[in-house]
């Protein structure tokens, strides 16, 4: 039995196809034989029909990984035997990275030219990167006199991981390519918005050699459904999560009871800074990626755009100016910049936090109103929208919307604009125009965040901390950092005789 009940190479025709879950090396359907609907956020055609999920699927796709982890050969092979299968896995995502990324872009809404060329191949990068590092990782040594100690990092067992719908396949191997490089198995629970790729990627990487109950897929919901067990069974080591604030409190409450460590990488209001010695020609271009890029469902984007006063007028025409000009439309066409949003009741939040901005007092200056014409009437789009005559103290410029709507500020001095970007809860990224260095630097070193881009945005080296400060998160995971997650790094001290 194979994943899907049809070759999921032909996404690109009408014909919906059958999603199962992934326990061992079994496509199974829900243990009560229910699912649910996943439709192209462009059209509203149907894709897929999903196997939905009980606390019964996500206990017996554990049993599965624990089998796999306390019995099978995986957490005792050589890291360079591990390494060996996980490049095959890259590999194999390579050779079918056209296949991936249209069935990323038909249903999430992403552009093709992102899917193809930036998210499908990071997922590649993400098993090489991960399979080479823990091969090459140092390990600590502290010879003492007659005292020798060291330090091992033998795989913590089994990984909880919960992706979100905004970039599925390339978050979901964030997680899942560390903790299977470093000895784990793994649950992986796909979003229920875009589920398709994460069981065609388990599909490929079966076929490339993964041993099977290494990597199991369930589909479903929150909850006592399927995520239930994913975060409240014992047997589970680990539990990584990237999604929203509210539901990653609701994660760490239900690991509390069994002391589980957690690593959550939340929500976002980033503030992207402009000073008046910018560069604009490089400020405007990397602005507009910053909030519209990923259709504007970017948990880094930079939703709070802060410019100094003196250049105000001058760069908020330039920008909406490039805002206006920016292309809406079907994600498949190479000439779209920004596709739909992922689904109806998201569409209706963002534009509740448009009509909000108006009620306290935000001026439009482009944007604001649900693209409703013959090309974007089928789907749920959204204009990108710039608001101008907020405070910080209003909602709109304090909550994360999650889409294509800037919020701009004013600012005097760098002192005032650290104050506004620090009052803030959250503190996942930010971004800093401007061509003095020594600024920079202050900036970066005071500002409340966990990563800071200087005139540049989302170049990402995977050896760097990634998470985020108050509510944005708990943890960091990339390089060391995700081998400290994933393992459970031991001390042993000998004392040798001569």
């Amino acid at each position: 039995m194979t994943a899907t009940d049809v070759d999921t190479a032909n996404m690109t025709t009408s014909t919906p196809i059958e999603v199962r879950h992934l326990i061992g090396d079994q496509w199974k359907a829900a243990s009560d034989g229910a699912t649910f609907e996943s439709r192209d956020p462009h059209d509203g055609a149907l894709l897929a029909t999903v196997a939905r999920g009980t606390a019964d699927d996500g206990a017996a796709a554990i049993d599965v990984a624990r089998k796999a982890f306390d019995d099978g050969p995986w957490p005792q092979m050589p890291p360079k035997e591990r390494a060996k299968i996980l490049h095959a896995v890259a590999d194999a995502v390579d050779d079918h990275r056209e296949e991936l990324a249209q069935m990323e872009t038909r249903d999430g809404g992403k552009t093709i030219t992102q899917s193809l060329h930036a998210e499908i191949p990071r997922v590649a990068h993400n098993f090489r990167f991960f399979a080479d590092y823990v091969a090459m990782a140092a390990n600590e040594a502290y010879p003492d006199g007659d005292l020798l100690s060291y330090v091992l990092y033998p795989p913590a067992g089994v990984v909880s991981a919960i992706s979100p719908w905004n970039a599925p396949l390339m978050l979901a191997t964030w997680k899942i390519a560390p903790a299977l490089a470093f000895g784990n198995t793994a649950v992986l629970k796909p979003a229920p918005q875009t589920p398709l790729t994460a069981n065609r990627f388990a599909e490929i990487a079966l076929e490339a050699g993964l041993p099977a109950g290494v990597l199991n897929v369930v589909h479903g919901f929150g909850g006592e459904a399927v995520a239930g067990p994913l975060t409240s069974d014992p047997r589970v080591d680990r539990i990584t999560f990237t999604g929203s604030s509210a539901t990653g409190v609701k994660i760490l409450q239900a690991a509390a009871a069994n002391h589980t460590p957690v690593s959550a990488e939340m929500g976002g209001k980033s503030a992207n800074i402009v000073f008046a010695d910018a560069d604009l020609d490089i400020a405007v271009p990397m602005s507009i990626r910053a909030i519209f890029g990923g259709n504007g469902q970017v948990c880094l984007s930079g939703s709070r755009l802060l410019v100094q006063n003196s250049i105000r007028d001058e760069f908020l025409e330039r920008f909406a100016d490039e805002a206006r000009k920016l292309t809406v439309g079907d994600p498949k066409d190479p000439g779209t910049f920004m596709g739909p949003l992922i689904e109806q009741r998201h569409l209706d939040k963002v534009h509740g936090y448009v009509e909000l901005a108006q009620e306290e007092g935000g001026k439009i200056i482009t944007g604001g109103e649900r693209l409703r014409d013959a090309d974007h009437a089928g789907g749920f789009y959204y204009p990108p929208t710039v608001i101008a005559g907020l405070t910080n103290e209003s909602r709109t410029a304090r909550e994360e919307i999650f889409g294509p709507v800037e919020t701009v500020l004013g600012f005097g001095t760098e002192e005032e604009a650290l104050r506004i970007t620090n009052d803030s809860p959250y503190g996942l990224a930010g971004m800093l125009f401007t061509q003095n260095l020594n600024r920079a630097h202050r900036m970066a070193a005071r500002w409340k965040a966990g990563t800071v881009w200087i005139n540049t945005f989302f170049e990402r080296d995977l050896r760097l901390p990634f998470g985020g400060e108050g509510i944005s998160g708990l943890g960091r995971e990339g390089g060391q950092y995700s081998r400290d997650f994933f393992t459970e790094p031991r001390a042993v001290t000998i004392r040798l005789r001569h």
